[in-house]
């Protein structure tokens, strides 16, 4: 499973041009679940969502100390999007390769898993979706910018 992780100001999903999903500051997650991946990875991927350090603890807009607080130390939100592009080699030609992916069958079921997790491990009301398996139209506002790659399982080298 790898995992986009993005500090965000703000970021929205939008399908058919409705929004279908908006947050404001927090992490936007965009996921792709790999061949072989069982809910070990997504329960570990859920966890470091809601825990990895992105933002400073402040007094008065001075920064004490850096990389301090997580997405629910501060009190944020978090949209997760499905992406099966991240899981895409190119290593030969110009046309990426899409076989590193699970099926759709299989990706949605672990992916919504993952979702659920995020949202039970923090406030269901602050973890937002996009639309699996959607043309999603997502924006944000990028907050640094930070943004990391998250990866655990065989499969996302």
């Amino acid at each position: 499973m790898k995992v986009i992780l993005q500090r965000v100001l703000s970021a929205s999903v939008t399908v058919d041009k409705e929004m279908i999903s908006s947050i404001g500051k927090g992490v936007l997650a965009f996921a792709a679940v790999a061949p072989g991946d069982t809910e070990k990875e997504a329960d570990l991927m859920a966890a470091k969502v809601l825990r990895m350090k992105l933002w400073d603890d402040e007094e008065g807009g001075k920064a004490l100390i850096k990389w301090k607080k997580s997405v629910s130390d501060i009190g944020g939100e978090v949209l997760c999007v499905s992406q099966f592009t991240l899981l895409a080699s190119t290593k030969k030609g110009a046309k990426p390769d899409f076989h590193g992916a699970a099926n759709p069958e299989e990706a949605r079921r672990l992916y919504h898993y993952f979702v659920q997790k995020v949202r039970t491990g923090y406030m269901e009301e602050r973890v937002k979706d996009g639309q699996f398996q959607a043309m999603m139209e997502v924006a944000l506002v990028n907050d640094g910018p930070v943004t990391l790659e998250l990866k655990n399982g065989a499969k996302t080298e």
